[in-house]
């Protein structure tokens, strides 16, 4: 009987991509496909798939709701985060929040079906250099909840001044959390705060 695999992208070319490679994978079959995450939470109750192959970004109902909100259906889930970003934030949430695996979309046939599985053989799969630099990342000091929202107060443009008022802080408060976060991004201006919070998937937009 071959391995179900369930397909959430809302780019309907990538489905049909993914649909080949894994319909090229001997013993693996599509059993459906979703559009959102919405959607994928629906058809996942309905169809019971082995392994669901999950966009991160996407329109109304993202893949970390979706995964959510399937994992309490099911918490033995196989979901596989399958994103264009290898940003280490993105990558430590679509784990944390119980996806057996992350895939980039730009990833070699050869890798989907080395995921693929891994996955269905109860293992976990991050593609070798993403791990290394997650693992790099999970090394260095997490920033805490305050310089998170700090965080996200820059990538708005605001300045220590208006940052201290939304935070309900004072404004020296504020520059002793500018200057933990740029150590420990290790940046050193503004500037380079905000494009390595970006690369890291830590912040989604700069304002």
């Amino acid at each position: 009987m071959s391995i179900s695999v369930m397909l959430v992208d809302d780019h309907p070319l990538v489905r049909l991509g993914m649909a080949g490679v894994v319909s090229r994978q001997p013993g693996y079959a599509v059993t459906g496909e979703a559009a959102d995450g919405a959607e994928a939470i629906d058809l996942y109750r309905r169809l019971r798939p082995d392994v669901v192959l999950m966009d991160l970004m996407m329109p109304r109902v993202g893949g970390l709701e979706a995964l959510h909100a399937i994992r309490e259906f099911h918490p033995e889930a196989r979901v596989v985060m399958v994103s264009g970003s290898d940003g280490e934030e993105h990558v430590y949430r679509a784990l944390h929040a119980g996806a057996r695996a992350y895939l980039l979309k730009d990833a070699p046939e050869a890798q989907l079906a080395e995921c693929l599985q891994a996955v269905v053989a109860g293992r976990r799969y991050v593609p070798p250099d993403v791990a290394t630099r997650l693992a790099s990342r999970l090394d260095n000091d997490a920033l805490t909840g305050r310089e998170l929202d700090v965080l996200r107060f820059l990538s708005q443009g605001m300045s220590n001044k208006l940052i201290a008022r939304a935070a309900g802080i004072a404004p020296g408060t504020v520059k002793y959390h500018v200057k933990n976060i740029m150590a420990k991004l290790g940046a050193s201006c503004r500037t380079e705060v905000l494009r390595e919070a970006v690369r890291r998937g830590i912040v989604d937009i700069v304002h």
